[in-house]
Parts: structure tokens; C-alpha cells; sequence
């Protein structure tokens, strides 16, 4: 069967570069830096939500049915729609201290969440981190994508206002901003300069993938949490996001990647010497990417 993969590989360019992405992402443990991104981003979601537990209280303000919009909008019941009817009245009481509490935390979360995406882009690039520094590009980054997100903002805020004739113009924004960040993504936070052009491929996956996810999470997530608070309470909700975040992270891992093995079939590789444990009696006699070792048959000579 690999034999059979091989061969078409090598007709079609795009196969063979495909089969290569998906090997190089299980020689990396691609999974498991997918799940440190994850995990990153679930955590970043606090303070998040406390910064918009402050934007929601200052709207909430002015709104006597905010709340009970919410619950309709998101098809809320039981334990999920007292949370949100609680957190709302919270939010109205609390909204200054929350606001000056989340600003700070969506720095700090921020920082977190880039030096995963960091290290799993380096990890793909099979260079090391930065130290200090890279909290210094993880600000430049957060700066760029600040940018780019209110550029979005005002971007959709300008179609809203044009016929419905150029509605399909909202997706094609989406896209292109979604490409514009991925790029930036991809250029600042690896220690690894190869230009912009060697990004591209990957900047498209990400922001189509990107765009798909959110489809899909337009979906499936309202969906979601409304069946697993009804049978699971406020943990459903808390499962219903993982699930759409760890498909995120095996995005970012996938899209390193791809610039990776497309850069290694216009450029070339070079070969290492790598240092292992010495165990007695066996020889190794291969390495992966990430560094394991195979050792020689014992039925075979060595």
C-alpha cells in the first residue's frame, strides 16, 4: 500500500507533497504540539472572557434583555442559561474592575498562547527559541494582529453599508485578512527567516482552514453547547470548546509544516550527526525528525 502512495506520489506533485506534510507531521508528534496550542488558547479563553464580561456589562448597561437575547440567540437552557442570566448581572455591576482586570490578562494570556504557536512553528522548523526575545516578538506580533483585526472591523463595517449585490465581498475579506494574519504569524514568531514568498503556502492553508472552522463552528458550536448543557451542565460548554480549539491547533501545526516540506523540495536537506543515549548491545541505526532513535534488528548484522 505505501508502495502504491509512493508511486502517485511521485506523479502528482501535490500528492507527493501532501503524503510528505502528513509523514513529517507524525515524525514531529504533531498531535501533541497541536495540543499544547490547545491547551494555550482554552486558557487564554479567562481572561478573555473577562474583557468581554466588561464590553457586555457597559452594553448590558443600556439593555434591559440583553441577556435574554443571548440565551435565544445561543438555544440556551437549564444550568447553561442561569450561568449566562448570572453572568450578565454580574457583568452590569463589575464591568470597570472586570475591563481593567481583563486588559491585563489578555496581555499575559496572549503571551502564553504565542510562545505555544512559537514553539510549535520552531518545532516544525527543528530550530530552537529565542529566549528573552521572544516575548519581544511575541509584543511585535500581538501589535500586528491587533492591527489587522481592527482593520477586519472596520473592513466588514464598510461592507454592511453596501447592497446586498456585494454581500460575497464580506467572504473574501474574511479571507484575505485571515491570509494576512497567518502570514504574519508565520514570518514573526519563527526563528527561522526564509522570506515572505516560502510562507504563502501555508498562510493559504491556515486561512482557509481557518475560514472552514469558523463555518463549522457557526454551526457546530451553538449546536454544541446547546445539547451538552442540557446533559452535562457548564462542562458540556467547556467540552464543546475543546473540541473546536484542538482542530485549531493541529491547524497551526499543519500549516508550519507545509512550508516546511515546501521548502525542503525547492531547497534541498542537509544531514546531522545526532547525539543519543548509548545502550549496550543495540545499534541505532535511523532517526526520526523528532529525534528517536531505531535500533538495528538483532537478527541482522550490524
Amino acid at each position: 500500500m505505501r508502495a502504491k502512495l509512493d508511486a502517485l506520489g511521485a506523479r502528482w506533485q501535490w500528492f507527493g507533497t501532501a503524503l510528505r506534510l502528513q509523514k513529517r507531521y507524525s515524525e514531529l508528534n504533531g498531535n501533541y504540539l497541536a495540543g499544547s496550542v490547545t491547551l494555550a488558547s482554552f486558557l487564554s479563553l479567562f481572561p478573555l472572557l473577562l474583557f468581554a464580561i466588561a464590553i457586555l456589562g457597559f452594553f448590558a448597561a443600556g439593555s434591559a434583555n440583553l441577556a435574554g437575547d443571548v440565551v435565544e440567540r445561543l438555544g440556551l437552557t437549564g444550568e447553561a442559561e442561569r450561568a449566562v442570566v448570572a453572568a450578565v448581572a454580574t457583568a452590569r455591576e463589575s464591568r470597570k474592575a472586570a475591563s481593567l482586570i481583563g486588559i491585563v490578562g489578555m496581555l499575559w494570556s496572549g503571551l502564553g498562547l504565542v510562545a505555544a504557536v512559537q514553539y510549535a512553528v520552531n518545532a516544525s522548523w527543528q530550530v530552537t527559541g529565542r529566549g528573552w526575545r521572544d516575548k519581544l516578538k511575541g509584543l511585535v506580533w500581538l501589535s500586528g494582529a491587533t492591527v489587522v483585526l481592527l482593520s477586519s472591523l472596520a473592513l466588514s463595517a464598510a461592507i454592511n453599508f453596501l447592497p446586498a449585490a456585494f454581500a460575497p465581498l464580506s467572504i473574501v475579506a474574511g479571507l484575505a485578512v485571515s491570509f494576512g494574519l497567518w502570514l504574519w504569524t508565520l514570518k514573526v514568531l519563527a526563528n527561522r527567516d526564509v522570506g515572505w514568498k516560502s510562507l504563502l503556502p501555508g498562510a493559504v492553508m491556515g486561512a482557509v482552514g481557518l475560514e472552514i472552522l469558523k463555518l463549522i463552528g457557526s454551526v457546530y458550536v451553538p449546536y454544541a453547547v446547546k445539547s451538552a448543557s442540557a446533559l452535562y451542565g457548564t462542562l458540556g460548554v467547556v467540552f464543546a470548546t475543546l473540541a473546536w480549539l484542538l482542530f485549531f491547533g493541529r491547524l497551526v501545526v499543519y500549516s508550519a509544516v507545509l512550508n516546511v516540506v515546501r521548502w525542503e523540495e525547492d531547497h534541498g536537506t542537509k544531514t546531522v550527526e545526532l547525539e543519543v543515549p548509548k545502550v549496550p548491545g543495540e545499534v541505532a541505526v535511523e532517526a526520526t525528525r523528532a529525534g528517536e532513535t531505531r535500533p538495528a534488528d538483532e537478527s541482522a548484522p550490524v
